[in-house]
């Protein structure tokens, strides 16, 4: 039987995912189910945990292997499951070694279940070129960049991923290259802080600057789009980009996390509320058509209602069109952890909110396209994206191809044609 991997968290896994897959099946593994878990928030890793136990009881004779950033923080958790056979670090997952061991592990019936290297010790990106993606998606992730160099109060990811190490330049153009040529129509450039590429590299070249190199050097390349960025760190190269250059989708994810200053200051983030919505305001006069998404927490230690409001209000000064809403929750090791805590009930009344505020934002700017005509990515038999990543629903088109359509209206959640 097939190796299964099953992915939860962020876009980075799924490029991932498609290494893990190449590397176990090479190194002769059948009848296991790999989790690549997500360590974001303490509900991601009971999701992990809960998904072992079902596919367990599913599928009792396939070996089950843990791997991702949740392995990586509490590798004995996992290993403490009898369900579980092995456990995988992050940075061992990419290696073809660590898939090698694992086999041998199951044959020889070794005890020891858990196979963790130090993640801080690793200083370097290794490329993994893949020829294309299980399913032949539409859209489908490149991975550039890994880890994190700074330390945000709440965030356990620096832990899971190690310290911020970037993939050179002509291994990441020669990796759309062949995405592109294989059919992929849409490239999406992740990492876990995208905006730090290159620091780490000869002559530190920035994301501005890659993304340059790829759309000049890879011209089959229909749609290329940047997936969540660091504000504050936008280079000018970037900006430049997304005003000249079509191919560049007009769509910017933001890790925001708040709206309010002091909490700014005690999540150890490096932008003001200022500096958010002036950024928003430079691009939209780059590209007025643009669509912002960001992530936001709620219920952040020490946070009021009145700091609160701020972070709602940030949906209509940004002019969000997208969010991602976290309610907080306490990572073990982390500063904020260590914080006055705000009641859960208050957390989830002001995550709802904010989610409420997110769905009305949607709705504005699905009216707002109601006769404009887009270029649409078709995702599936039922729906496609615009460059803008607003879902269309269609019908009758061929998945994968990209095609002009003049949008109908709407039904709160989606475009119709």
């Amino acid at each position: 039987m097939a190796i299964d991997i099953v992915t939860f968290g962020c876009r980075l896994n799924a490029f991932e995912a498609e290494v893990i897959r190449r590397e176990a099946e090479a190194a002769g593994l059948k009848d296991t189910i790999v989790i690549n878990s997500c360590a974001v928030t303490n509900e991601a890793v009971a999701q992990a945990r809960q998904s072992i136990r079902k596919l367990k009881r599913e599928r009792p004779e396939a070996r089950i292997v843990v791997t991702g950033c949740a392995a990586q923080t509490q590798s004995g958790m996992f290993a403490d499951m009898s369900e579980v056979d092995r456990v995988v670090g992050n940075d061992d997952k990419m290696r073809p070694s660590a898939w090698r061991e694992t086999r041998n592990a199951f044959d020889l019936g070794a005890g020891e279940k858990i196979a963790v290297s130090d993640i801080m010790a690793v200083k370097e990106m290794a490329p993994h070129l893949i020829d294309g993606f299980a399913g032949s998606l539409p859209r489908v992730f490149v991975q550039v960049q890994n880890g994190c160099d700074h330390r945000c109060t709440f965030c356990i990811i620096p832990f899971g991923r190690g310290n911020s190490r970037s993939v050179p330049m002509g291994a990441v153009v020669e990796q759309v290259r062949t995405l592109a040529e294989r059919g992929h129509a849409e490239i999406v450039l992740t990492g876990v802080d995208l905006t730090s590429y290159g620091t780490d590299l000869p002559g530190a070249p920035k994301l501005g600057m890659l993304t340059k190199q790829i759309l000049r050097h890879v011209p089959e390349l229909r749609r290329l789009r940047i997936s969540s960025i660091d504000s504050i760190e936008a280079d000018a190269d970037l900006l430049d980009a997304i005003a000249d250059d079509a191919r560049l989708m007009p769509h910017l994810h933001l890790s925001l996390q708040s709206g309010d200053d002091m909490i700014l200051k005690r999540m150890k983030r490096r932008h003001s509320r200022k500096d958010a919505i002036a950024f928003c305001e430079q691009v939209r006069r780059l590209r007025p058509d643009i669509a912002f998404g960001a992530d936001i927490i709620a219920g952040f230690p020490t946070e009021t209602e009145e700091m609160f409001s701020r972070s709602l209000d940030l949906v209509e000064q940004c002019g969000l069109t997208f969010l991602h809403v976290f309610p907080y929750s306490p990572r073990p090791g982390t500063p904020a952890a260590r914080m006055p805590q705000v009641a859960g009930g208050a957390i989830k009344e002001r995550a709802k909110r904010l989610r409420t505020a997110g769905e009305a934002a949607l709705r504005k700017r699905l009216q707002a396209e109601i006769g404009a005509t887009r270029e649409v990515l078709i995702e599936s038999d039922g729906q496609g994206r615009t460059e803008h990543y607003l879902p269309v629903a269609i019908a009758g088109e061929r998945v994968g191809s990209v095609v002009s359509l003049t949008i109908g209206g709407s039904d709160g959640e989606r475009l119709i044609v």
